[in-house]
């Protein structure tokens, strides 16, 4: 399962959004990773998605694969969202 995002907060992915998102995504058994220009990281671990620099305007993929994939992507969308970190593409 699969989702693309624009990110809009102003700083793009520093360190707080990044532990909302991974905190967000840690309680599942899914494997998720995040994507952006051509590189992708574990989304269950803050150094990995922070070392993909990813600035505001930049559009990610977010994907999931396991038991609870969907709900997974559905909660994650929802903390996007819902905390001014993005929007769906």
């Amino acid at each position: 399962m699969k989702k693309t995002f624009k990110i809009t907060v102003l700083e793009g992915l520093h360190a707080r959004p990044t532990t909302l998102l991974v905190t967000t995504v840690n309680s599942f058994e899914s494997e998720v990773s995040i994507t952006y220009e051509g590189k992708t990281a574990n989304l269950k671990s803050i150094m990995g998605v922070m070392s993909l620099a990813i600035s505001a305007g930049a559009v990610i993929e977010i994907s999931a694969i396991g038991s609870d994939a969907k709900e997974l992507i559905e909660k994650i969308t929802e903390v996007i969202i819902s905390q001014g970190i993005g929007e769906e593409c």
